[in-house]
């Protein structure tokens, strides 16, 4: 392909914690390459997903994801401030930006705070208005024109990512909106994400979704071991790092009940994702600083000096 009949580009998809940014991006590329779960700050590190797509006039466009970590306006905690920090690097790395706003929770502190900062941004602005199943149209317009007075957007889209309602709009503009360039990456990836990193979000998803009411998102996952087997199969060992003994407890559950249903449900999304067999082994370990560990934020993209 010529230089002229492609577009490729980095969009910056940002929002207040909860948006559905994560649900967007799935929705978008069409492939599963950011966790979701009802906590909030799930997501920890810039996952890019890739989404392919054919404009009206045949220009075959690439547009490059960059799912950020919510955005939150005090940011106490080094995590906090890493995560933050990793979400606005990402708005200034792009071409364009989605702000994601939750139509239903509306205008909040954290919203007004981003449209405030994005002022300052030369990325081309599009205004996704999410969940818009859950709110009447009258509120729905009413929200358009506030934000928009707020932030002046190029396009607004109002959108149901779970439910995909609105999403083959939202993708085509983005696409348009990105430089004519050759694609970024090969057209069939759907994530840059090295397998071992994304493998250990699909368990730390499990992880929140069975235990979103009993522990604190503090919990991480580290992909220790992954073999490549002779018969085509895959054997991934893991460790949930918890930050105190009682965690400990209710990850394994009673009599390892609830340990042995993360693994289940884990391995079940790997191999689907993977599309072959899966062995998955998953130990739980009480590291009560691992949130003070340079090395972990290392691992998964974010800067420990913040």
């Amino acid at each position: 392909m010529t230089m002229s009949t492609t577009r490729a580009g980095f969009v910056a998809v940002v929002g207040a914690p909860n948006a559905g940014k994560s649900t967007l991006v799935n929705a978008l590329v069409g492939a599963k390459v950011s966790i979701v779960s009802p906590k909030v700050q799930t997501t920890r590190m810039r996952v890019i997903g890739i989404a392919m797509t054919d404009l009206a006039d045949g220009t075959r466009a690439q547009v490059v994801l960059v799912d950020t970590p919510g955005i939150f306006r005090v940011a106490k905690r080094r995590l906090e401030r890493a995560m933050v920090a990793a979400a606005w690097q990402g708005a200034e790395d792009a071409d364009a930006v989605a702000m994601v706003v939750d139509a239903e929770r509306g205008i909040g502190g954290e919203t007004r705070a981003i449209a405030e900062k994005l002022k300052a941004s030369r990325a081309r602005r599009h205004l996704i208005l999410n969940k818009i199943d859950l709110v009447a149209r009258e509120k729905l317009l009413a929200l358009a024109d506030e934000l928009n007075a707020l932030l002046p957007f190029e396009h607004t889209f109002m959108v149901s990512a779970l439910k995909r309602d609105g999403i083959g709009d939202v993708l085509a503009a983005l696409a348009a909106s990105l430089p004519p360039s050759p694609f970024l990456y090969p057209e069939d990836q759907a994530a840059d994400l090295p397998m071992r990193l994304l493998a250990a979000e699909i368990t730390r998803e499990q992880v929140f979704l069975q235990l979103h009411q009993e522990l604190p998102y503090e919990a991480a996952v580290e992909t220790d071991k992954w073999e490549e087997r002779g018969d085509g199969s895959v054997r991934i060992e893991q460790t949930i790092h918890v930050q105190r003994e009682g965690q400990r407890a209710i990850v394994l559950g009673k009599g390892g009940a609830r340990i042995k249903q993360i693994g289940a449900r884990a391995r079940h999304e790997l191999a689907q994702m993977l599309e072959r067999q899966v062995h998955l082994f998953l130990h739980v370990k009480v590291s009560e600083r691992w949130a003070e560990d340079p090395a972990h934020y290392r691992a998964i993209g974010l800067d420990y000096e913040l």
